[in-house]
């Protein structure tokens, strides 16, 4: 059973940089958080006016932001609620790196049309390594706007939360099962999140951590490039690769390892086509 804005007492924190974060649920109670994140929505309602009226939604990456703007979100991603809500579960020794490249402004509409982004309200995890013996990432959704009219359900940590304006949500990017429940209000409020992702290692596998930093980094662009080119699709080519990413996603809930089989097998197929055509080419 899902309990719904509730959360037990914090676990003890014997992660060791590798195994299940649970989700949690938390708010930047400062009033110099709060007046950072209202400055920020204010900014954005006006830079971003016709992306938060129209559909479908958009992701930018903070990095290509103004200077100003990124230095209000460094105030909010670097914050103590932030690193403390992760520590909590990690023993002291672990390395907290933020991944800064792949932290985005979400701008959030409801989006049911095939296209790559459905996963984001779908049941999906958001990582694919969650194979690896090493390394969690720990995502945070700093709730810049919201009405909390759309639920997150976090399955694998029996949590599901309603967040609003100034609320903070961490999960385990690979390891956590969850998808929105909501339904499309026209003229509803905005939802404006920014998704901001930290690995934690043992500090003894420093080394080795950088090696699944990078991996991480190499399969985030690789996804999010296959989702944005595919939203809300209009072309053959778009439906198709939208169709792609909504089987991965579904293979990934079923087991990771299964989109890695997939693209082998396609990429095998295609090497023996184009080692038949060559074939006749060279023998004609």
């Amino acid at each position: 059973m899902i309990a719904t804005d509730t959360l037990d007492a914090d676990p003890a924190p014997t992660l060791d940089g590798a195994r299940f974060f649970r989700a949690t649920a938390s708010r930047f109670d400062r009033p110099e958080d709060r007046a950072v994140i209202d400055a920020l929505g204010a900014w954005i309602a006006d830079h971003f006016r016709k992306d938060l009226q129209s559909r479908p939604s958009r992701h930018v990456y903070i990095s290509t932001l103004p200077a100003p703007v990124i230095a209000q979100i460094d105030d909010l991603r670097g914050a103590a609620v932030v690193e403390q809500a992760i520590r909590r579960q990690f023993r002291d020794d672990v390395v907290i790196t933020p991944m800064h490249p792949t932290d985005e402004l979400y701008i959030s509409h409801y989006n049911l049309d095939r296209g790559g982004d459905q996963g984001l309200f779908d049941k999906h995890y958001d990582g694919n390594l969650r194979f690896l013996p090493i390394g969690a990432v720990v995502r945070a959704l700093i709730y810049v706007r919201s009405s909390g009219h759309y639920k997150v359900v976090f399955a694998d940590s029996k949590l599901t939360k309603g967040f609003e304006t100034y609320d903070l949500g961490l999960l385990d990017f690979h390891r956590e099962l969850h998808w929105v429940e909501g339904s499309y209000e026209e003229d509803g409020a905005d939802r404006i999140v920014l998704k901001c992702n930290y690995m934690v290692v043992p500090a003894r596998q420093k080394l080795l951590g950088d090696a699944v930093m990078a991996l991480n980094l190499f399969q985030f662009f690789v996804v999010k490039a296959a989702m944005e080119a595919s939203k809300s699709p209009q072309t053959l080519w778009q439906h198709a690769l939208g169709r792609l990413c909504n089987v991965v996603r579904e293979l990934n809930n079923i087991h990771p390892l299964l989109p890695h089989v997939l693209f082998s097998t396609m990429a095998l197929a295609v090497a023996v086509v184009v080692a038949g055509l060559i074939t006749i080419v060279v023998r004609a």
